[in-house]
């Protein structure tokens, strides 16, 4: 008389859980980064960007009374790194090059020009106006001209991009872009250009209306 065979069913223990989950991850992160490499596999294995984003809305329309006399153009190299205590950076660490180009305006505020800044003869022939100075606005990143060169990372740092996205990774290259082309435009000769464009474009207007001789000051 046979005996029949039972099989038992064996449960995989908790560490083997573990492992296992840990092996298919690097397996899935080295595989993408094979598919990356290999020709082909990433148009087969790549994605499509659909923008879903809705209607723009406005919020409030401003007056503008400020006369945009002169733009500056920046360019910075960015080299930020941030490491981590005790940690080398081949495990834990970034670091990015990044080059960022934007723009500074300078402009006269003609809205803060008063009654008594003006001064006209009677037979309106001279004219003497005094403004204030120059100032510079806010710069602007052109996201066309700037761009990351580089993206160095450590390993718990990519296995971390596995299973996060996040928009803001370039954020703290761009601020600091903007504050050094901030401080280049406040170096640069940027308001004595806007004040002197102004000057000429105000005594060509004057003329034109008939006055003769134009005086443009700037408060001290």
């Amino acid at each position: 008389m046979t005996t029949p065979i039972r099989r038992m069913s064996k449960r995989m223990p908790g560490w083997a859980k573990l492992v296992s989950a840990v092996v298919l991850v690097l397996v899935v992160f080295f595989a993408g980064i094979r598919f990356s490499v290999l020709p082909g596999l990433k148009d087969l294995f790549g994605t499509e960007t659909h923008d879903r984003s809705g209607p723009a809305l406005l919020q409030s329309i401003q007056d503008i009374s400020r006369y945009d006399a002169a733009s500056g153009n920046f360019q910075v190299v960015v080299d930020l790194e941030k490491d981590a205590k005790y940690l080398p950076d081949a495990i834990r660490g970034t670091r990015t090059l990044y080059v960022g180009a934007g723009t500074v305006d300078a402009f006269v505020d003609l809205g803060k020009v008063g009654e008594n800044d003006v001064q006209v003869n009677d037979d309106r022939t001279s004219a003497t106006l005094v403004l204030p100075h120059a100032q510079l606005g806010k710069p602007a990143l052109d996201a066309d001209r700037s761009y990351a060169v580089s993206k160095q990372r450590g390993f718990l740092d990519r296995l971390g991009d596995l299973f996060s996205d996040n928009p803001n990774s370039e954020q703290a290259v761009q601020k600091l872009a903007v504050k050094h082309i901030r401080d280049a435009a406040k170096d640069s000769a940027l308001t004595g250009r806007a004040e002197k464009n102004t000057t000429d474009m105000l005594e060509g207007l004057l003329r034109s209306l008939g006055f003769k001789e134009v005086k443009v000051t700037y408060k001290a």
